[in-house]
C-alpha cells in the first residue's frame, strides 16, 4: 500500500527542489518529505487492520477524563514526533498506570522528557544534538538494524537526517534491545522495549525513519518491522500532540491567587480598597513637578580604553603578527620623539646612538634592534615571539 504514495515523491521533484520543505515537522497531515502523512494513513494496515483513532485532545486529558486506564479494553498508543513537548508533568504516572494494566506505548522521539527517563530508568546520548540546519542534517547518514534476524530485512541504510542518537543506560532486568544504530563502527541501542506491569513501552530514538521521505525511499520495511512489535488487532490511539492539556491548565487556574481573594468576602473588599487607594495615590501625584536637572558628566579620555579594546580584539583573533607590527611601530615612534633619532635605517650607527642616548647596554640595544628587524621580515609571528618582544621593549624603555 505504501508504494501507492510513490507519485507524491515524483510530484515533489516536479514542483522543484527550491520549493520543497525539508524541515522536520512530523505532522500527520503534511505531505512534505519529513511529515507523517503516509505512516498515519497506513497505520491500520501496519498494525494488523486495527482501528486507529487520531486524538483530538491532549493524551493526559484523554486518559483521565475518559477513564481509559480503568477500561477493560487494552490499547496501543503511538506518537512519532521530535519530542513530547505537549506532555504535562502529570502524564508520566498516567502512562505508567496505562501500561501496567496491559496497554502498550510506542514513542519515536529525538528527545525524551527527563521525567519519563527517570521513571523508566534510562538515559540517552545524542552526538548530533546541536545540529539544526537543513544542510548539516542532510550530511547525517547511517545504518539502523533490528536484533530480530527473523525479519526478511533487518538492516537499513539512511542517506540523510539520521542523528547519532542512542540509549546510554537502561535497566537490563526490564529492558530488551530491539534495534541498533552504528556509531563509529559500533552497534548501540536506538530501539528498546521496557516491560512495565502487563504492558510495555516501545521507545525509538529515530522518528525520521517513519517520515514520508524514508517510506517512499525503500525504508517502509523498517517502519513495518518496528510497529510489528505492537500487538495486532488492538485499537490504536495515534497522538499528533496538537494541543496542550486543558485539564492541567484548569487545575492551575484553581490555584490562582485572585480567585482565592474573590471567593472570600473580607479579602475581596480588602483587594477592592487597595486598588482604589492605589488609583487615588496615582491621581493626586500626577500633578506637574519640576524635572530634575541632569548631571552632565565631563567628556572622558577614552584613548587608553579604546587602545585596550583594540589590543584585546587582536589577541582574541590571535593576530600576533599585527600586534608585533604595532609594538614595533610604537617603539620606533618613541625613539623618534624621545631621542630624536632617525629610524629609517636601523644600522650599527643607529644602534650606537640609541644605546648612548637611552643609557642602555650596547649589546642589549643591538639584540633588541636585530629582533625588530627579524620580526619585521616575518609573514606570521607566534604568541611567544610577541611576548618576548613586548618584554624586551618594556625593559629597554625602563
Amino acid at each position: 500500500m505504501i508504494k501507492n504514495y510513490a507519485p507524491l515523491l515524483l510530484l515533489l521533484i516536479l514542483v522543484g527542489c527550491n520549493k520543497t520543505d525539508w524541515e522536520e515537522n512530523f505532522k500527520e497531515k503534511e505531505k512534505s518529505p519529513f511529515g507523517n502523512y503516509i505512516i498515519y494513513n497506513e497505520a491500520s494496515q501496519l498494525l494488523g487492520k486495527s482501528h486507529v483513532t487520531l486524538l483530538k485532545q491532549n493524551i493526559y486529558d484523554y486518559l483521565v477524563i475518559n477513564s481509559v486506564i480503568d477500561s477493560l479494553e487494552t490499547k496501543n498508543y503511538v506518537s512519532i514526533k521530535n519530542a513530547g513537548y505537549k506532555y504535562p508533568v502529570e502524564v508520566v504516572p498516567e502512562f505508567l498506570d496505562f501500561v501496567a494494566k496491559g496497554n502498550n506505548v510506542f514513542l519515536a522521539f529525538n528527545q525524551f522528557k527527563d521525567t519519563l527517563k527517570s521513571a523508566l530508568h534510562f538515559s540517552t546520548n545524542n552526538l548530533d544534538d546541536n545540529v539544526f540546519s537543513i544542510s548539516r542534517l542532510k550530511k547525517l547518514k547511517g545504518e539502523l538494524s533490528f536484533k530480530n534476524t527473523q525479519f526478511s530485512k533487518s538492516s537499513f541504510n539512511f542517506d540523510r537526517n539520521l542523528r547519532r542518537n542512542y540509549f546510554l543506560e537502561y535497566d537490563e532486568n526490564t529492558t530488551t534491545v530491539l534495534g541498533t544504530i552504528k556509531v563509529d563502527g559500533e552497534s548501540v541501542p536506538n530501539f528498546i522495549r521496557i516491560n512495565h506491569g502487563k504492558g510495555a513501552f516501545f521507545l525509538n530514538l529515530h522518528p525520521i525513519a517513519f517520515t514520508n521521505y524514508n517510506l517512499l525511499n525503500g525504508k517502509e520495511v523498517y517502519a513495518a518491522n518496528a510497529l510489528s512489535y505492537l500487538p495486532n488487532k488492538k485499537r490504536t490511539l495515534w497522538d499528533p500532540q496538537i494541543k496542550s492539556s486543558k485539564y492541567v491548565n484548569q487545575k492551575e487556574d484553581d490555584n490562582n491567587i485572585f480567585k482565592f481573594f474573590l471567593e472570600h468576602p473580607t479579602l475581596k473588599w480588602f483587594l477592592f480598597v487597595s486598588l482604589i487607594g492605589l488609583l487615588l495615590f496615582l491621581l493626586f501625584n500626577a500633578r506637574r513637578k519640576q524635572r530634575p536637572i541632569p548631571v552632565i558628566e565631563p567628556l572622558k579620555n577614552s584613548t587608553v580604553a579604546f587602545t585596550q579594546t583594540i589590543a584585546n580584539l587582536y589577541l582574541k583573533e590571535e593576530d600576533h603578527k599585527n600586534l608585533v607590527d604595532k609594538k614595533i611601530a610604537y617603539f620606533l615612534e618613541k625613539v623618534r620623539t624621545k631621542y630624536l633619532l632617525n629610524t629609517s635605517n636601523l644600522n650599527n650607527d643607529f644602534i650606537d646612538k640609541l644605546a648612548s642616548k637611552s643609557g642602555n647596554d650596547i649589546q642589549k640595544t643591538k639584540y633588541l634592534v636585530n629582533t625588530i628587524i627579524t620580526l619585521n621580515k616575518k609573514i606570521e609571528c607566534s604568541k611567544e615571539q610577541l611576548i618576548v618582544l613586548h618584554k624586551m621593549i618594556e625593559k629597554f624603555l625602563k
